[in-house]
């Protein structure tokens, strides 16, 4: 079953599944500056785009873009900044 996930008054939206590896997500963020908790461990690839992010405990934000990955542990927080639409793979583990 898909399910339909909105945030930030629609300005982040995705579609979450299952498949044989697990729960995930796939979604879009619109521009703007966000904050995301975690209540399991994820791995976040950006698909399309480009995301500047604020990890749990990290004094300097850092710059991901296509085809590049991070990781956020199980009930942390993290900021997001996007200069326009990104679009990621969230997957839980």
């Amino acid at each position: 079953m898909i399910k339909v996930n909105e945030y930030f008054d629609g300005q982040v939206k995705s579609l979450a599944y299952r498949s044989e590896a697990g729960k995930s997500t796939v979604g879009v963020i619109e521009a703007g500056d966000f904050e995301f908790g975690t209540s399991e461990h994820e791995i976040m690839t950006i698909v399309e785009g480009e995301l500047e992010v604020l990890l749990p405990g990290a004094q300097e934000w850092q710059s991901f873009g296509q085809g590049q990955k991070f990781e956020v542990p199980a009930n942390a927080s993290f900021k997001v900044k996007s200069k326009g639409q990104t679009a990621y793979l969230c997957q839980y583990r």
